[in-house]
């Protein structure tokens, strides 16, 4: 269990996280995330000085959240040993698609969110050029622990092609996002990154 300071910093995220994908990037102040957290006032400005820094930890947070998913994703995947490369992406990604696209879709909401807003502030923008580093760092590190043949220079343009079809799919109507479409989508996103081959 993590330290009680860096809980309470987990639980002002988490509710930056709820804001952003209910209210938008206006409706995240220190007061509103207190509140959406069942904290006292001043608790928020305490950890985050400015507002700025709340929407960086919002951020991170989804960062933190989304590679636990693909830690725990990667430990429960079972392939048959016959199952090639490129199909063993197809389903990793396809299956990530679909649990962010539903079950998490709030987190991506915040991050597509927090993205625009980054066009006009230039630490959230460092703050996620930081973020698009690691993942592509994390995910070249799954690939190797999953043992899937995709070579290093094809990671940036998969992180780059799963950002677009996720944003194209939380941006949809619950009821089009589906195995089906979002196995498509993983298909057509190891094509492009990998190749016809």
């Amino acid at each position: 269990m993590p330290p009680p300071n860096q809980r309470r910093r987990a639980e002002l995220a988490d509710a930056a996280i709820a804001l952003l994908a209910e209210t938008g990037v206006h409706g995240v102040t220190h007061r509103a995330v207190e509140k959406r957290a069942g904290l006292p006032p001043g608790t928020a400005s305490n950890y985050f000085r400015s507002r700025e820094a709340l929407l960086v930890a919002a951020a991170d947070r989804v960062g933190e959240l989304h590679y636990a998913d693909m830690d725990a994703a990667g430990a429960a995947y079972r392939p048959t040993p016959s199952t090639e490369t490129r199909e063993r992406a197809v389903e990793l990604i396809a299956g990530s698609l679909l649990t962010a696209a539903t079950v998490h879709r709030d987190r991506y909401l915040a991050i597509f969110e927090l993205r625009l807003e980054s066009l006009r502030r230039p630490v959230l923008a460092d703050a996620l050029r930081g973020l698009l580093q690691r993942s592509v760092s994390v995910t070249a590190g799954h690939h190797a622990d999953l043992d899937l043949a995709i070579p290093p220079e094809a990671v940036p343009t998969l992180v780059a092609l799963y950002g677009g079809a996720l944003f194209t799919l939380v941006s949809s109507a619950p009821g089009e996002i589906t195995p089906e479409a979002t196995r498509e989508l993983a298909a057509a996103i190891v094509r492009a990154a990998l190749g016809d081959g």
